[in-house]
């Protein structure tokens, strides 16, 4: 029987104190993985990327975990400072990452890496050019990347998210806002936060043998929100 455990697997786990990491490694230890988690955002060093996966060893799954504030700016305002920020934030290590971990999964002719993006690559929202533009071209790199990897027994796939319980997008105060609460009640079917463990959840098992055949995909899980 193909097993959703992840007994023995080395999930190396980018920015493991923010954003859905502390849930990603609960659940993934959980399923009988080890987590080799590393703290630091990587935005300012370009050697950085490499110099974690070689820290790590054996890398069974690279989940690709990049976030920050996301900036609220106007399409009018949003200077050349912002963009590169936000793109030395989200984009740029992605690539850095992958081709330093493909050595050793091409090797094994196996390996699973997801990256967790966002939804808001899949739907427009106002103020957000900068965000969504960045989270958009993480996609895009998986549905290209993703084809190239997969003759070599490599899976690469994105969670596309939002509308998730997690402390750097919405956080307690931002779930006890009033205004937030109707908004939730306006724009998503499911009437609700999708909770943090239901989609580190998913992230696990799309991480797991159960999930070998899917290639170069964005998973949307946002309670309906990105469907609409």
């Amino acid at each position: 029987m193909i097993s959703t455990k992840l007994d023995g697997k080395r999930v190396l786990l980018t920015q493991c104190k923010d954003f859905m990491g502390p849930v990603l490694t609960e659940v993934f230890e959980r399923a009988g993985a080890t987590v080799i988690g590393d703290e630091r955002a990587l935005d300012q060093d370009p050697g950085l990327p490499k110099a974690i996966v070689e820290a790590a060893g054996r890398v069974d799954v690279l989940l690709v975990h990049l976030a920050m504030p996301a900036p609220s700016t106007p399409a009018g305002d949003i200077d050349d400072a912002e963009w590169r920020s936000v793109f030395a934030h989200l984009v740029d290590p992605m690539p850095r990452l992958v081709a330093a971990v493909l050595p050793q999964m091409t090797l094994r002719r196996q390996g699973r890496i997801l990256v967790m993006g966002s939804a808001a690559a899949l739907r427009g929202q106002k103020r957000t050019g900068s965000y969504s533009a960045a989270r958009g071209a993480q996609l895009a790199y998986v549905q290209a990347v993703g084809l190239e990897l997969a003759p070599l027994g490599i899976q690469l796939n994105a969670i596309a998210q939002n509308f998730v319980a997690n402390p750097t997008y919405y956080g307690p105060e931002v779930q006890a806002n009033p205004r937030f609460q109707e908004r939730l009640k306006r724009e998503v079917p499911l009437g609700r936060l999708v909770s943090a463990e239901e989609d580190a959840l998913y992230a696990a098992y799309l991480c797991s043998d159960a999930a070998a055949c899917f290639v170069g995909q964005a998973f949307p899980i946002s309670g309906g929100w990105a469907n609409r």
